[in-house]
């Protein structure tokens, strides 16, 4: 049965299909076992190393307070990040060139620059002109580099996010009256938002990984930081104590991945029931707002 997308596969073309899947099944299954015999030689695989991860002393001591902090500096630059790139992305499109200039000047150089140097300028900015001491000088570098880089970055999926939408909506929305502000607020960015969840939630997951670049180089106690003292006290655990952060890591990106999947089709279902149809006295209603300037 053939569809718009593809003809239907005939029997060659399934039997080919077949040993593909096949192959690459036996292929899998090989890496695996390789895997496996080469940890299980060095004896990696060995109860005594992974023991310590099913007592709460691991986590109470060493992988909590280290997940605490990461989500700690994430969170900090989530909150600060999502506002400030919606900010620079609109102001990138402002018809002032003494708004939009000085806008794309800022998301262009720090989108350039490596979150870690932007980090470590941090860290010595604050060591030389502030008084942060130095317990929270680490934080207060990485919550930095991770704003600077990645509000540059979600400026730019908002910019995108507005451009990819008809023109025919602002031209309409023009057209009974609304000034522009009225149009980027209640016409372009609330549909807009549904069309970057995805790529907004991939730059928070992006955020919450990069917090392990304060814990490599400025000593930031974050969850792979903790990797370190937990081996050094239990033993040559190594693989069994990145394995457990890798987990975790695992978890809490797939938890706010799917929590984004949710919001954009509970979003994507709203938009859809609420078609309604506008009169002529709404459509007026909404002309004399734009022209009192309040919103409606």
């Amino acid at each position: 049965m053939s569809s718009v997308l593809y003809d239907a596969q005939g029997p060659r073309a399934k039997r080919r299909n077949i040993l593909y899947t096949v192959s690459f099944i036996v292929a899998a299954a090989a890496v695996v076992w390789w895997v496996y015999a080469a940890l299980d030689e060095k004896h990696q695989l060995d109860w005594v190393l992974w023991k310590p991860f099913v007592s709460s002393e691991a986590y109470t001591t060493y992988l909590w307070p280290g997940l605490r902090n990461t989500l700690k500096a994430a969170a900090l630059a989530m909150i600060i990040a999502l506002p400030l790139g919606a900010v620079l992305g609109i102001a990138r499109l402002s018809d002032h060139v003494w708004v939009r200039v000085p806008a794309t000047v800022v998301v262009e150089f720090f989108r350039a620059i490596p979150v870690l140097v932007l980090m470590i300028f941090g860290n010595e900015l604050y060591s030389q002109y502030t008084d942060v001491s130095s317990d929270d000088r680490p934080l207060y570098a990485v919550v930095t580099g991770l704003v600077l880089y990645n509000a540059s970055v979600l400026a730019e999926i908002v910019r995108a996010g507005i451009l990819a939408l008809p023109k025919g909506q602002s031209e309409a929305a023009m057209a009974i009256g609304l000034r522009k502000n009225q149009v980027m607020r209640l016409i372009l960015l609330p549909q807009a938002v549904t069309a970057m969840l995805p790529a907004i939630v991939s730059q928070l997951v992006v955020i919450v990984k990069d917090t392990a670049l304060g814990g490599a180089v400025l000593t930031y106690p974050e969850l792979l930081a903790s990797a370190n003292p937990m081996t050094g006290y239990y033993g040559a655990n190594t693989i069994a104590s990145f394995t457990v952060i890798a987990l975790i890591y695992v978890i809490i990106n797939f938890s706010l991945t799917s929590f984004a999947s949710w919001l954009e089709r509970r979003l994507r279902r709203r938009k859809k029931s609420s078609g309604a149809v506008l009169g002529a006295q709404d459509v007026a209603d909404i002309a004399g707002t734009a022209s009192t300037g309040t919103a409606a």
